[in-house]
């Protein structure tokens, strides 16, 4: 994108409440059928107007019409059996009852293809689209069918990159991985994760993203965060070799965060998107805090690569919050656009 320090987010937006209950992560769906979709719609309408309102300039769907980040994309692929869970431990912090693998994985059909082209008929602005990375996919299953967490992952990059292909000819201009697992399973990532993520993206003409996080701001991840000591320096693992690989852009947590700025010197030549907003909190920043945030980060990356945007998704928060927090966002930034332009 042309101008400089645009703007985005991270990941989702919260939800209207007739369409699933607010603040509340995976909430089931208030309505079914034909209403179901009609409201989906609606609900990534009124996202995409609240995200144009604030100034934001690369916009998303908000994952309104999906209830999981990772999860919705998995029901709708073959050789997984959602009625036949397990209990597994996720990225080392909590249990949770989760999905088998059953037989070879395959996707018969699109995904989010038909919500990418509507979104694409609402707006002339650029558009990202988030999916699941393959680490983190095989991290919230139990998998008695391969028996490999990599060979798993092999398989779900290859369903991917079908996916991230018809998503970019349904003009998607960004296309973003998620993969908070990349900051737990630090020997893996250099292992085979970052390869398996360059596998989902083989073949793109469109920018790519990588988003690693610490999590949503729910009580499972706040509790491992006060575990980390005063510097979180689990990028340092995975950095050097995401700089190395064919990803465009890559997506971290630095507001209210431990995380020390000039980590993003290992990633020097890559666009930045800069969390400037804590997404753990229902404080909103000022433009001036959000701005502070981005003129340390230029220490470290040049300004035509730094994407400000938000830590992780904003689903659990009230949408007063997140819209305060999206506007916060745009203003901070074209605080520090001011002031590099002169």
């Amino acid at each position: 994108m042309k101008k400089l320090l645009p703007t985005s987010t991270a990941g989702s937006l919260p939800k209207p409440s007739w369409l699933a209950e607010p603040e509340t992560l995976w909430s089931p769906w208030k309505l079914e059928g034909e209403a179901l979709s009609e409201a989906k719609q609606d609900a990534l309408r009124v996202s995409l107007q609240e995200q144009l309102h604030a100034g934001i300039d690369i916009v998303s769907d908000g994952e309104q019409t999906r209830q999981h980040f990772v999860t919705t994309f998995i029901e709708h692929l073959e050789g997984v059996d959602f009625t036949k869970r397990e209990t597994v431990r996720i990225r080392n912090r909590y249990d949770a009852n989760v999905p088998s693998v059953v037989g070879d994985v395959s996707r018969s059909k699109p995904v989010f293809v038909e919500d990418a082209k509507f979104l694409r008929g609402q707006t002339t602005q650029p558009i990202k689209w988030a999916l699941p990375g393959p680490m983190t996919m095989i991290d919230t299953l139990y998998d008695g069918h391969y028996k490999s967490r990599e060979k798993l992952a092999w398989e779900f990059a290859k369903i991917l990159n079908q996916e991230a292909k018809e998503l970019e000819a349904a003009g998607v201009d960004i296309i973003q991985f998620d993969e908070p697992a990349f900051n737990v399973f630090f020997d893996e990532v250099n292992d085979w994760g970052v390869a398996t993520l360059e596998r989902a993206l083989e073949g793109l003409k469109c920018e790519t993203a990588v988003h690693i996080c610490y999590g949503y701001g729910i009580k499972a991840n706040t509790d491992w965060k006060k575990t980390l000591g005063n510097e979180w320096r689990q990028y340092e693992e995975a950095f050097p070799k995401l700089r190395k690989s064919k990803l465009d852009i890559i997506s971290l947590e630095c507001q209210n965060s431990r995380v020390p700025m000039d980590l993003i010197e290992l990633i020097r030549g890559k666009k930045v998107m800069v969390g400037a907003i804590d997404v753990a909190t229902d404080s909103i920043e000022t433009p001036e805090q959000v701005a502070d945030t981005l003129r340390k980060a230029l220490q470290f990356v040049d300004a035509d690569k730094l994407y400000p945007s938000t830590n992780c998704g904003m689903a659990p928060l009230s949408r007063r919050v997140a819209r305060g927090k999206l506007h916060a966002l745009n203003a901070g930034a074209e605080i520090v656009r001011r002031e590099l332009l002169g």
